[in-house]
């Protein structure tokens, strides 16, 4: 396949770039449908006119359909996205970047979406979809699942299908409570996870936030230290990434401590866990749930993470975690490289 994408991109390079276009076209349509023209044209960054012009074709070939609420595609439309995917991922290239990012930060793989999630909102949809997938193919019955929360987990969560396919499984929180909208913490999250493939799970009734000495007197609880000792001998951890600045604001930490993160240069956070760009713990809060002690033992973790803005948190948070199978969207992976090659 590589021969043949490089001498279509000698060749014939329009024709590749059409078909960029069009499969994005349809990709939006999919996960967004039914969507207007306009907004179709302001979420792709392109005039009306030829949104126009694509749309009339992809009509004429019966991969999407047009009524008064809008286009959504067809099955037929469906079935072109799915198959044009990994010769997509070819022609970017992501395959030579994926294996670059696997070999630098040591990890298990490295999966990359193609698409900039800050231009593509349907990109997270995607990036969702393939994480599920992945996640699926990994668990076995009589397993132990745990989520943290965040917008990016949920995503995770939404692209399981409904499936019955495994026996005895548990899927429970890796954090307390901390966002104030519900839809995106971990308890919610498990709920709807167990709700889709058929599993139990239990939920962890305690705020993420806590000084240590209501920390201590939590840990103590016996319902709460059952949760936490199962939590630790999940076989799968499903997890995002967050930059530094914006969790630290997020647990309520002050003006004078934020500071303090970034005189420490801190640029991730994860598990409560801030770390610097060498990938070294320099702060850390007392938490409910996983830590990072307890995730070497697990044995596969899945993280999740889009947006060119969080390379720096990826590069500091997941640098030799091998047991991490790393999936986020390639605006993500080439900024990841450009630091990468940049320090080289």
């Amino acid at each position: 396949m590589q021969n043949i994408l490089k001498l279509q991109q000698k060749i014939v390079p329009e024709l590749i770039e059409l078909l960029q276009k069009r499969y994005d076209i349809l990709r939006i349509i999919y996960y967004n449908g039914p969507i207007g023209r306009r907004i179709l044209a302001n979420d792709m960054c392109i005039s009306e006119r030829i949104v126009r012009n694509e749309i009339n074709f992809l009509k004429s070939q019966n991969l999407i359909e047009v009524n008064a609420s809008g286009m959504f595609i067809t099955n037929d439309g469906e079935e072109i996205v799915n198959r044009l995917k990994e010769y997509i991922h070819e022609i970017k290239g992501l395959s030579k970047i994926e294996k670059s990012i696997e070999k630098h930060l040591k990890l298990q793989q490295v999966i990359v979406v193609p698409g900039d999630v800050d231009i593509d909102k349907s990109v997270l949809k995607e990036l969702g979809k393939i994480a599920a997938s992945y996640a699926m193919d990994i668990i076995k019955d009589n397993s132990i699942i745990a989520l943290t929360g965040g917008s990016t987990v949920k995503e995770v969560v939404e692209g399981f299908p409904r499936s019955k396919k495994y026996n005895n499984i548990l899927i429970l929180p890796a954090r307390g409570g901390m966002a104030r909208n519900v839809d995106i913490q971990a308890n919610t999250l498990v709920s709807r996870l167990a709700e889709k493939i058929g599993g139990d799970y239990e939920l962890l009734h305690a705020p993420d936030n806590l000084s240590d000495v209501a920390l201590e007197t939590i840990l103590n609880e016996k319902e709460i230290k059952n949760i936490i000792d199962k939590i630790r001998r999940a076989e799968v951890l499903i997890y995002g990434i967050g930059i530094a600045s914006d969790m630290a604001k997020k647990r309520g930490l002050t003006d004078d401590e934020i500071k303090n993160l970034q005189s420490l240069g801190a640029v991730g956070e994860t598990f409560g866990h801030y770390y610097n760009e060498s990938g070294k713990i320099v702060h850390s809060t007392p938490t409910i749930g996983v830590k990072n002690e307890d995730v070497i033992n697990i044995k596969t973790l899945i993280a999740v993470a889009a947006g060119k803005n969080k390379a720096r948190a990826i590069i500091a948070t997941e640098i030799n975690r091998s047991s991490t199978v790393l999936i986020i969207d390639e605006a993500a992976a080439k900024e990841i490289v450009n630091i990468i090659e940049k320090k080289e």
